[in-house]
């Protein structure tokens, strides 16, 4: 399952959900992330299969090596080959036309940006560690350099788990707190816990970024999704984003 969001005019975006693949138990079957253990016949199959029915051309997908930091991407080559190993990074913008970018995630929250006018558009994911860290602030500094300007930037947050089920230690919920108030949150159960999205709203606020759509469901709630939280192994679900042009060859991070 693939659900497009209208995020800009100009502006491809979308969030993929678990069904509709080629992957079998435990990553049935959309798959998208190439690091879980799955079939890597089955990974490609499977983004190959997004890039069909998003209309993205062949390899013009570019993929992120996340790693919980706030490191920014740029990708600026629209005529060499995708790097063999993703960057390691968890943001990466883009001004050229066709090439989507994308972020997985299986709780964390995939946030994508867009300035249509500037002709800019970036994807991070931001976990509770990129949070703290500030990635998404990140990501909206580095595409305002590239031209974008805050009141213009559209932002979708895709599914991710809720407070009210994403418990952790009072002192892990204190750390992001301090640096991001709004992720503070008690679970059902009364425990600590965090709500990375309300963050990240905080976050896009802090720096001019006011239209923002948020994807209310939760990742350990929704058997649709995956969630990490809830089943360990397991696959990845993505968001794209990207802006509208003609398809090229495979871009270069």
């Amino acid at each position: 399952m693939i659900e497009t969001v209208a995020l800009a005019e100009g502006v491809g975006a979308a969030f993929t959900a678990r069904a509709g693949g080629v992957s079998t138990a435990p990553y049935d079957s959309l798959n998208l992330g190439g690091a879980v253990g799955d079939d890597p016949a089955a990974v490609r199959a499977n983004r190959r299969h997004v890039e069909e029915t998003l209309g993205i051309a062949p390899g013009r997908t570019v993929w992120m090596r996340q790693v919980h930091g706030a490191d920014v991407r740029v990708v600026t080559a629209a005529g060499a080959p995708a790097p063999a190993e993703p960057p390691a990074v968890d943001a990466i913008a883009t001004t050229v036309p066709g090439v989507a970018l994308a972020v997985l995630v299986a709780d964390c929250a995939p946030v994508l940006l867009a300035d249509p006018v500037a002709g800019v558009v970036g994807a991070a994911h931001s976990g509770r560690p990129g949070t703290a860290a500030g990635v998404v602030p990140a990501l909206v500094k580095r595409m305002l350099e590239l031209g974008a300007e805050p009141a213009r930037i559209a932002a979708a947050i895709g599914a991710a788990a809720c407070g009210e089920c994403y418990e952790v230690p009072a002192a892990m919920r204190d750390e992001v707190a301090a640096v991001v108030p709004a992720a503070h949150a008690t679970t059902r159960a009364g425990t600590p816990g965090l709500d990375i999205r309300a963050g990240v709203v905080e976050q896009l606020a802090a720096a001019g970024v006011t239209d923002v759509r948020v994807d209310p469901r939760c990742t350990i709630e929704t058997p649709g999704l995956y969630s990490y939280r809830r089943e360990g192994r397991t696959g990845r679900f993505a968001g794209y984003v990207w802006l509208d042009g003609a398809a090229g060859r495979s871009a270069d991070a």
